[in-house]
């Protein structure tokens, strides 16, 4: 998936330095600046993955408040933090972080995204953030955080909705009216929920 809204079928995707190599899935091949490249997910595969349901029990709240438990073996302060300034249980920004890198800050995925919440170059910049600041813990969980506070406003709270967005994106999301038909999204809505310590429930609609 292209910053520009375009998606691409590819047979074959290789980070290079700074760019990107798609081999076409129709024949040919493609190398772009990895600042074009939004999100690299898996094609549609039926998967029966049960998905949480959107219902938080409690006292698993969305927002912030003093108090809260991080749940973070590192980073627990810079954590705390960003998510703070985001209005984000800091329990949920830790759940992310483990789901995405096991709290390794220099941790870089084959796609090519960076960091504690493993962002692509490209997200990076929607938020505020530059490529090159991505392994400095601080400015990787300002823009995740920021980030993840978005897609749970666009969602209007639906956690399971914003969870498949930060994996998969908002067009996915959007495309299939709910968590989409990829086995490496569904999982990860799981990894992150049972991280965060709800159960898993009914697939929702």
């Amino acid at each position: 998936m292209l910053t520009g809204g375009e998606v691409l079928k590819v047979s074959a995707y290789e980070v290079v330095g700074e760019k990107a190599r798609l081999a076409l899935a129709g024949g040919g091949e493609l190398v772009l600046p990895l600042l074009r490249v939004e999100r690299v997910v898996e094609d549609e595969v039926p998967d029966d993955v049960p998905v949480p349901d959107a219902f938080l029990p409690s006292p698993f709240a969305l927002g912030y408040s003093p108090g809260q438990e991080v749940g973070a073996p590192r980073f627990g302060g810079e954590i705390r933090a960003a998510a703070e300034r985001h209005d984000l249980n800091p329990r949920l920004v830790a759940a992310v972080v483990g789901a995405e890198s096991a709290f390794d800050a220099r941790a870089v995925s084959h796609k090519g995204a960076r960091g504690l919440m493993q962002l692509m170059p490209a997200t990076a910049l929607r938020f505020g953030v530059a490529p090159g600041e991505l392994f400095e813990p601080e400015r990787n969980l300002e823009a995740g955080a920021r980030y993840l506070r978005w897609l749970i406003d666009r969602y209007e709270g639906a956690l399971h909705l914003a969870l498949a967005a930060y994996n998969a994106g908002e067009g996915a999301v959007d495309r299939y009216g709910g968590v989409p038909p990829y086995r490496e999204t569904r999982r990860y809505v799981l990894r992150v929920y049972e991280r965060f310590g709800i159960s898993p429930g009914k697939t929702p609609r």
